[in-house]
């Protein structure tokens, strides 16, 4: 009998689900760092339900992780349709189908415990889901994952995942022993009967997948001298708080976020760091704002729930000119919303969620290796300017993983010495440059820096005042502090050529899928470029250079607009993308936007389809598979 068919690729998706509490999480967490380990490029995306407990055994408990790996290194997005699922059991497949992630072609490997289940109800939806798949022309391999984990363990759902995660290494004909030294990394605070037991079963998986599987692939490594690392958003964005400088944080848990601080608080203190979790998120960030007053650097991490909490603080924070930055990883919304899925919605929000006239610098970064070094940028922007700096995460970047170079921590601006010298005599807690805005901060306790802080408007010495004149200059010189950051910016690249039929704009972590999408539709002659924006508040210079080299603009968002061919949608009550809202009021141009709430990452395909309804002047395809086979028939 001749041995299974290799098939060498550039790259693959893979999909990993099971019920929630299964353990597919797992799994796939050691599957990605196999790959990452074996210098394949990534980038995952958490499958997480939106219950903490939902039904098991039905489409809203599907937990897991998507998986794009790659040759090459560099992997900015999830990619497309996903070429081969291995689920738990038949509805966690079924929601990866309703939810629009898999080729039709697709590669099934699934546990057929539930083919021969007591339950009849469980025989029968498996039969129906597995018949709709290969009615898709799927390809179905029922794999006995529960009796053969059952042979090592006395209770399967303490050891399928690791049987599981052996099965992809055989798959993806990886190194058994380097899959086996990452589980061991993974268990490493568990017994020593736990570490032996899960490295057993993953050898069990690698064994009958070897011995059964009748095709599998390899996704080579290209070679690198560049050391690599690989990790999530929010453990980046916790490092890179270390290496920024920060000295405390102040927090309370809230999804997608509170991993960002678990993470800091696991190494904060190795580096003279103090994380404090609050009684809830007024206090969280009542406590970072009077420990920045007092000359600390802070930050507070939340979601977009905790910035609705937060933003009485936040007017304070810009009222008294303290130094503040706020991590809001967002998240799909409005109110509890979707908790565990992904939004671009909070960024009007960031804007101007607080009472009154308050500035504020908002960023964003774009991939997860800008969650490391954004941090940086935040603390010096915050103290040097005296503002507010809001950094805009989302889920997609705080629980997926991405492989990127490992950052040279000594190229990280360090913070200066806290400046206590003596104030010069006749100085001014708000001693306003009238051309810039800026001011010298003073530290309480300070020789000669004795003066008053009040919330209530001000004037240069600090004091209360209601007079009209004073309330001007007040907001003058808060506002013209953004006017004088915005002119040490630099224009944002242009991604392809500086002129065309359509420009993309995007922010944050729809970057990644903006330009995969661009790229294939260049490739396809279409004139269609991108423009990523990491400054919301204050804009880049140079937009309108930019702008005027294009026939078409449209924002790439993932939050929720009004489509035209909506009921009752008109010119005067039709709702743009978020992004779209201020671009067109910043250079009043006509600009359309893209932009939909499907609680995921965009799929590259997804937006080239977009870019050819508009300038190809075509109706579109039917669906993305139907996309994906003409792309892959063309080259």
């Amino acid at each position: 009998m001749s041995g299974p068919r290799l098939v060498r690729l550039p790259e693959h998706i893979v999909e990993i689900v099971s019920d929630a509490g299964e353990g597919a999480q797992k799994a796939a967490i050691a599957f990605a760092q196999l790959c990452a380990k074996a210098g394949n490029g990534l980038w995952t995306v958490e499958i997480i339900p939106s219950e903490i407990r939902p039904p098991p055994h039905t489409v809203g408990s599907a937990s897991g992780n998507r998986i794009r790996l790659a040759e090459r290194s560099q992997v900015t997005n999830a990619g497309n349709l996903a070429d081969v699922v291995l689920a738990f059991n038949e509805m966690a497949l079924l929601s990866r189908l309703e939810a629009g992630s898999l080729a039709d072609d697709v590669l099934v490997l699934i546990d057929d415990q539930w083919a021969t289940h007591d339950n009849e109800q469980y025989q029968r939806s498996y039969r129906e889901v597995l018949d709709t798949f290969r009615a898709r022309g799927a390809s179905i391999v029922e794999i006995p994952m529960q009796e053969q984990t059952l042979r090592h363990v006395e209770d399967a759902e303490q050891g399928k995942n690791m049987f599981a995660v052996g099965l992809l290494c055989a798959l993806y004909n990886k190194d058994l022993k380097l899959l086996q030294n990452v589980i061991r990394g993974i268990f490493d605070k568990k017994t020593r009967e736990v570490i032996d037991t899960a490295v057993k079963l993953a050898a069990a998986g690698y064994e009958y997948g070897s011995a059964h599987l009748e095709q599998r692939f390899e996704v080579q490594a290209l070679p690198t001298d560049v050391p690599k690392v690989a990790m999530n958003g929010n453990t980046a964005l916790a490092l890179g708080a270390v290496s920024a400088g920060f000295e405390m944080c102040s927090m309370y848990p809230i999804t997608p976020a509170t991993s960002a601080s678990h993470e800091l608080s696991s190494i904060f203190e190795d580096f003279g760091g103090f994380v404090h979790q609050a009684e809830d998120e007024i206090a969280a960030i009542g406590v970072a704002l009077g420990a920045s007053y007092a000359g600390k650097t802070a930050l507070t991490i939340t979601s977009g729930p905790g910035m609705a909490l937060k933003t009485e603080f936040q007017g304070l924070a810009v009222m008294t000119e303290t130094p503040l930055v706020i991590v809001d990883v967002q998240r799909g919304g409005p109110s509890t919303g979707l908790p565990t899925k992904i939004e671009q919605a909070d960024l009007l929000h960031a804007l101007y969620g607080a009472p009154g006239d308050a500035p504020k610098v908002v960023i964003a970064p774009s991939t997860i290796e800008e969650c490391y070094y954004i941090l940086s940028v935040a603390r010096k922007i915050a103290e040097e300017f005296r503002m507010l700096v809001i950094v805009l995460s989302d889920a997609n970047l705080a629980t997926g993983q991405q492989l990127f170079d490992r950052p040279d921590v000594s190229q990280t601006p360090q913070r200066p010495p806290l400046d206590l010298s003596p104030v010069p005599l006749g100085a001014l807690p708000y001693d306003w440059d009238p051309t810039t805005g800026l001011s010298r901060r003073l530290i309480p306790g300070q020789p000669g820096g004795m003066g008053v802080t009040t919330s209530l408007n001000h004037d240069r010495n600090g004091k209360a005042c209601y007079d009209a004149e004073r309330n001007q200059r007040g907001h003058d010189m808060r506002s013209r502090k953004l006017a004088a950051l915005q002119q040490s910016l630099q224009p944002p690249s242009v991604h392809g050529a500086p002129e065309g039929d359509l420009l993309l704009v995007g922010w944050g972590s729809t970057r990644g899928a903006i330009e995969e999408a661009v790229d294939m539709a260049r490739d396809e002659g279409l004139s269609v470029s991108s423009v990523h924006i990491q400054f919301l508040s204050p804009l880049p210079p140079g937009l309108h250079e930019i702008f005027a080299g294009f026939r078409n603009i449209i924002t790439v968002e993932l939050n929720y607009r009004d489509d035209w061919d909506d009921p009752l949608i008109t010119q005067e009550n039709r709702r743009y993308g978020q992004l779209a809202w201020i671009l067109r009021a910043a250079t009043l141009l006509d600009i359309d936007c893209y932009a939909k709430v499907p609680g995921r990452p965009y799929m590259p395909v997804e937006i080239f389809d977009e870019i050819k309804r508009i300038i190809g002047d075509q109706p579109g395809v039917e669906s993305l598979g139907e996309t994906l086979r003409a792309l892959k028939g063309a080259n």
